[in-house]
């Protein structure tokens, strides 16, 4: 047997001895505490709702190989990293609704590394979402695993890791799923990929998870709840606060690779390398992020040597912008252009014109731009970091703009899902709510003791109830943000709805301090992550498992 990492030991122990390990904590849902059965992921129920989907028979093959890989980010850029056959993003991948993809990964990681592929935000059979132990064992360096499923809902989706922080690398890529009676009219597409980068340049995400885990010292800084209200029911404020304490706080890497540990000041005190702090939005209520970033790049380049998206002027262009970053929200605008957004997650909205759309991580948006003459910088602002990446739209002459350009559409009307509405066609028809879990969304910046309802995810602890739901059911869950920052909360296997009438998304910003009240129905069975899609804040233990009763 290769020798891997401990926590990639475990994962693979998880995946074999059988799913129903993995756990989370909930509150609200009056279940009993001795441990249900639970449906396996690879049950025969959700084997039987595969069966049901609407099918075109078609299968389109690919083999996405995870490497090293030296990346050019444009303007002498450099950095080494991990990326699908060389390159970041990664080749798209589109399919036709019903179509099956039968995607190989084939993993050629340094040092041993395990990893994964996660569909982020299509509902497909529970034993190909791609998370290691709930799914799947984690794939072992130097061994494949095909993901075969259909992808039956059309949208604009993306594909990332599961395990650590790999979704802080280059092993992402557009996946496209288009609509074979599509009712939207437009002349050309353009896939808009944001992402913040460290790795191979000032760092790797191990680096930089090494020295978060380490917190602030209990020092009251941004993004921190030291009273007692982060504690669940039952529990003290020193539990709440506490729960980190028995991590290996030696640097040592989560996903198969060596972290360095930070750097002593002359105080003694912790240097902050990557640490950000002072980073401040109105939009995301405070707290903007917990990460310094070199470069925030759009389709893999920086703004300094631009990707050049070429048109004709009057050109109708459908924009799908997709947020593959690890801490970063933008505000995204098109200088000397409004934008209508279509879509958010996958799912049509009602049309609704503005300026200027933010975008957190893991949430896509699909917007129609009517194309005028000149050229134009999409300008992708990381909102409360004082940083940006762009592209550039070219339709005519012109001199390009500087890579700092700030168009004046970023002040203008800015949207975000809670202001939009779900188109007619896919709004949840109304039905009693059978079952209700209060999501308190808990920890901070002192010990980085991010978690749900008091308690850190803990791959170490099987015995934790999970989050449970029952097939048919109509379930809302209660998004209450305990903390001083903002958590893009993403559901794997369903898409949810923003109250009674909002958008049908998978992924939602909760603002600090707020609550955001979300309802879906139990029709995928199987065993699902529900997690801060903050690579650094989920992986510190914001997650819990949605999990179906066998």
């Amino acid at each position: 047997m290769n020798s891997i990492d401990r926590r990639s030991v475990l994962l693979a122990g998880l995946g074999i001895a059988g799913t129903g390990a993995l756990a989370a904590c909930s509150s609200g849902s009056g279940d009993s505490s001795a441990t249900p059965s639970l449906v396996s992921p690879n049950s025969k129920v959700v084997a039987a709702t595969d069966r049901k989907r609407n099918s075109t028979g078609k299968v389109q093959n690919v083999t996405l190989t995870a490497a090293s890989a030296m990346l050019d980010l444009g303007g002498g850029a450099m950095a080494k990293s991990w990326a699908f056959s060389g390159r970041t993003p990664g080749k798209e991948i589109r399919l036709s609704a019903g179509d099956t993809l039968a995607a190989e990964l084939s993993n050629q990681l340094p040092n041993r590394t395990t990893t994964s592929i996660h569909w982020h935000g299509i509902a497909l059979r529970a034993d190909m979402d791609g998370v290691p132990p709930a799914t799947q064992a984690a794939v072992r360096a130097g061994r494949n695993f095909t993901y075969r499923f259909i992808a039956d809902a059309p949208g604009t989706y993306f594909f990332h890791p599961h395990v650590g922080v790999q979704l802080d690398r280059g092993l992402y890529a557009p996946l496209i799923v288009e609509d074979p009676k599509e009712p939207l009219s437009y002349d050309e597409e353009w896939v808009v990929v944001l992402d913040d980068w460290v790795d191979g340049v000032t760092g790797t995400p191990d680096d930089v998870f090494a020295e978060l885990k380490q917190g602030m010292g209990g020092m009251d800084m941004g993004g921190m709840d030291m009273g007692g209200s982060s504690a669940s029911p039952g529990s003290s404020s020193s539990d709440a606060m506490g729960d980190m304490g028995g991590m290996d706080m030696s640097g040592g890497s989560m996903d198969g690779t060596s972290a360095s540990p930070s750097a002593s000041s002359p105080s003694g005190g912790m240097s902050m390398k990557f640490m950000l702090t002072g980073a401040e939005s109105k939009l995301l209520g405070g707290d903007a992020g917990d990460v310094k970033y070199p470069y925030h790049l759009v389709n893999g380049r920086v703004p300094a040597d631009p990707e050049v998206y070429t048109a004709k002027p009057g050109k109708r262009v459908r924009l799908r912008i997709i947020n593959a970053g690890g801490d970063t929200a933008y505000r995204v605008a098109l200088g000397g252009h409004r934008m209508t957004i279509t879509h958010t997650d996958g799912f049509p909205v009602r049309h609704q014109q503005v300026d200027a759309l933010l975008i957190g991580m893991g949430e896509r948006y699909d917007v129609l731009v009517t194309l005028a003459d000149g050229v134009f910088p999409l300008v992708a602002l990381a909102e409360g970091k004082d940083a940006s990446g762009m592209a550039l739209v070219r339709t005519g002459s012109g001199s390009a703009p500087t890579p700092t350009v700030r168009p004046k559409e970023l002040d203008g009307m800015i949207m975000t899902a809670a202001q939009l509405k779900s188109a007619d066609d896919v709004r949840l028809a109304t039905k009693k709510t059978d079952r209700v879990h209060r999501i308190e969304l808990t920890g901070g910046m002192g010990r980085y003791n991010w978690g749900i309802n008091g308690k850190r995810f803990d791959m170490n602890d099987p015995t934790a109830n999970p989050v449970l739901v029952e097939q048919g059911e109509r379930v809302r869950l209660d998004f209450v943000n305990r903390t001083t920052m903002w958590h893009p909360m993403h559901l794997h296997g369903h898409t949810y709805q923003l109250g009674t009438g909002g958008p049908r998304k998978d992924t939602t910003i909760v603002l600090p301090k707020r609550t955001v009240s979300v309802y879906f129905d139990a029709d995928n069975p199987g065993q699902w992550m529900l997690h801060c899609h903050n690579a650094y804040h989920g992986e510190a233990g914001m997650m819990a498992l949605v999990a179906y009763r066998a």
